[in-house]
């Protein structure tokens, strides 16, 4: 590493990225914040509005793949910037909705630019920096992400309640506006196609057995992070003993730890990508292990919730990379693949706490639960690379040579 790459600035480019991640962070989760005002507008049970979270997240794991491969030959400026067409107007379509089926197309539209969108940007992200660079660069564009659950997401819910939800949305819109316009003229123009092969190819790339381990890793590393996520407000007034009004300052404090362990999971990636994997996902699943016992004491609960935060988001940058590196002909694709498989361990997680809160564990069982599904992602990891370096230290087979040419 030579003294310029190490000192070499970050590019605007890549905080152009940071914007777009931060509006669609905000739009899939603010739906929460609003969830009672959108029912009763709308004239349909919270139950059913809670599907419109659902929703969003099926668009993404669905729409990510999909829609990276039917703009697998576009130059990836030019797929970013349709990517924040779509999400701005998907979230004009919410903000104009007359009834629940057009706000559910309109949320199922939107989602479709959230997997491409972090799976492009981050190659983008990393070929805007040098090669000892590249976890951090991903850190920073999923940033945004951390940013709109600690910031954009209280402001949309205050927008909501002050306004009504669709105020919500069309201030959403607004942001999707700024980041489609710093990712056009921030962005450089990339020379050709995003894939290097066809899309029966990258599929096949997505094939390979240790592409399809990370995606594993990924999965079972958020299930265990969202079945207790999910029903962080219950055990926070049921079990630790807070108020409600308690809830959004902890949730703050959440906010801060997922910020933190983004920038921290990117660094540890840089230096060495094998061990940030085992560090990440081995811390994720001690704080999961031992938050039930933190729960009697409230201060240790607060501390857990910012810990729970640091650790989740400290695992995204070694996942995201590990994936990248393995999926040469089909980055884009298989980042994408990633994104979706985020999202699925997400609805996983939250099946699961579900499952063992209604099976008679309770509230205090769920972060047992998410420690060992965590747990397995590590195994995961750990086998996966055991297998990597096994593969790099069998000996080649000997040279046979013509004996003409001897």
């Amino acid at each position: 590493m030579t003294a310029s790459t190490s000192s070499r600035p970050v590019p605007w480019a890549l905080y152009a990225l940071t914007v777009g991640a931060f509006g669609i962070g905000t739009t899939e989760f603010v739906i929460m914040g609003v969830l009672e005002q959108v029912a009763a507008d709308l004239n349909v049970s919270i139950g059913r509005a809670g599907l419109l979270i659902s929703g969003y997240a099926l668009g993404v794991f669905v729409g990510a793949p999909l829609l990276t491969i039917a703009s697998a030959r576009w130059p990836r400026k030019t797929v970013l910037v349709a990517l924040m067409v779509i999400f701005t107007l998907g979230n004009l379509a919410c903000a104009l909705a007359l009834n629940y089926p057009m706000l559910m197309a309109a949320r199922v539209a939107t989602s479709l630019a959230h997997g491409t969108f972090f799976g492009v940007g981050s190659v983008v992200a990393t070929g805007l920096v040098a090669p000892d660079k590249r976890a951090g660069a991903i850190a920073i564009m999923f940033t945004g992400m951390t940013v709109a659950t600690l910031l954009g997401v209280p402001a949309g819910a205050w927008l909501g309640h002050e306004y009504g939800w669709r105020a919500t949305f069309w201030a959403v819109t607004g942001v999707g506006v700024l980041a489609t316009l710093v990712i056009a003229l921030m962005v450089p123009r990339d020379s050709g196609g995003g894939e290097e092969t066809g899309w029966r190819d990258s599929l096949a790339v997505i094939g390979r057995p240790t592409v399809l381990l990370g995606l594993l890793m990924t999965v079972l590393g958020f299930a265990g992070v969202f079945t207790v996520f999910t029903y962080i407000q219950p055990i926070l007034t049921s079990i630790a003993g807070f108020s409600q009004d308690a809830v959004s300052l902890i949730l703050l404090v959440f906010g801060v730890g997922m910020i933190t362990g983004n920038l921290l999971g990117g660094r540890l990636a840089d230096r060495g990508l094998a061990p940030a994997l085992l560090i990440t996902l081995a811390g994720l699943a001690a704080v999961l292990g031992l938050f039930a016992f933190a729960l009697g004491h409230q201060w240790a609960t607060v501390a857990f919730v910012g810990l729970l935060g640091v650790a989740s988001f400290a695992t995204v940058a070694p996942l995201q990379l590990w994936v990248l590196n393995r999926a040469t002909g089909a980055a884009s694709l298989a980042s994408s693949f990633n994104i979706g498989a985020f999202n699925l361990g997400n609805a996983l997680g939250a099946g699961l706490g579900g499952v063992v809160i209604e099976q008679g564990g309770g509230f205090t069982a769920v972060p047992g639960a998410a420690a060992l599904v965590t747990l397995t992602g590590l195994a995961v990891a750990a086998w996966a690379i055991k297998r990597e370096r096994g593969e790099a230290m069998r000996p080649l087979p000997p040279l046979v040579c013509d004996q003409e040419q001897v």
